[in-house]
């Protein structure tokens, strides 16, 4: 049992996997920001453009 665990516990293979969610989790967080950062500067823009056009 204890060999099972020290086997396990050195084993690297599953690392690769938690790697790419934070890698994913912050690309999500970026794409995210920008988005919301662009689409209320993007909702004013066509707001101003909407009221002039009128």
């Amino acid at each position: 049992m204890v060999n099972t665990l020290k086997r396990l516990w050195k084993d690297e293979r599953g690392q690769d996997i938690a790697e790419y969610a934070v890698m994913l989790a912050v690309i999500l967080v970026i794409v995210v920001g920008t988005i919301r950062l662009i689409g209320s500067n993007a909702n004013t823009v066509f707001s101003q453009v909407g009221s002039s056009i009128q």
